[in-house]
């Protein structure tokens, strides 16, 4: 006799590997995995091999710009290889998605620089685990003026922004940061203390030219590049 939730044996072995592989992406738990899975069972043929042959194509085609390190099915990607860009400027992301949602702005005509993370001692990420030594092999190389640190506000984006900061300061570039504080159509007495914070000191910041930061993760907003980091002594 059977008892609790134990299914052993009640779903067949290619179903079972479906689910497990998708339980294993990111934001999927077995339940969307299953759902996932019992979908594509009920879907045809045909879709199920255009996924199939999605997957396949993305890990055999797509690769990283020998530049910047976006994503790419060349050498190089669409944007480094532009005339219209402003190469004076490298705007320095975590992933290939805050380039696409910086993008999606339509207010930056600079270049990019992707890290592929964040420095995360825990979790086993150090400074040698990202493109860092590349971005200043690139400052020293490319006719740079400015750097934007556009990492994302966290206790991980925080510290790689101050280590790229140090490696970047001495080459004497205009080193900013994405400016920080309350969204357009907010209310004041719904903001929380630090977005609300961050408004007044990125004011004052604008003046001394120190260190201001966004309040939310970079993916989810709209910005403009305003602010410069402190480099130099207290004024």
């Amino acid at each position: 006799m059977t008892h609790g939730n134990d299914t052993n044996g009640l779903i067949v072995e290619p179903v079972a590997r479906l689910i497990d592989a998708f339980s294993r992406l990111p934001g999927i738990g077995p339940k969307t995995a299953s759902r996932l899975t019992f979908f594509l069972l009920r879907s045809g043929d045909e879709q199920a091999r255009v996924l199939a042959e999605a997957i396949i194509q993305v890990k055999e085609q797509v690769t990283l710009c020998k530049r910047c390190f976006n994503i790419t099915t060349g050498d190089y990607c669409p944007i480094c290889v532009s005339e219209r860009r402003d190469r004076s400027k490298i705007c320095v992301v975590e992933e290939p998605l805050d380039v696409l949602a910086i993008e999606r702005t339509g207010s930056y005509r600079g270049l990019y620089h992707v890290l592929h993370g964040h420095i995360a001692p825990l979790e086993g990420v150090y400074r040698e685990d990202l493109k860092i030594d590349e971005l200043v092999a690139r400052v020293k190389s490319e006719p740079v003026d400015e750097v934007i640190l556009a990492t994302n506000p966290n206790t991980e984006g925080e510290a790689t922004a101050f280590l790229l900061l140090k490696d970047l300061a001495p080459l004497g570039l205009r080193i900013t940061r994405p400016a920080r504080g309350l969204p357009t159509g907010g209310d004041l007495e719904w903001a929380d203390p630090d977005t609300l914070g961050s408004a007044f000191e990125g004011d004052a910041s604008y003046r001394d030219a120190a260190y201001c930061v966004p309040s939310v993760r970079l993916r989810d907003i709209h910005f403009t590049f305003a602010v410069q980091l402190r480099t130099g002594a207290s004024q």
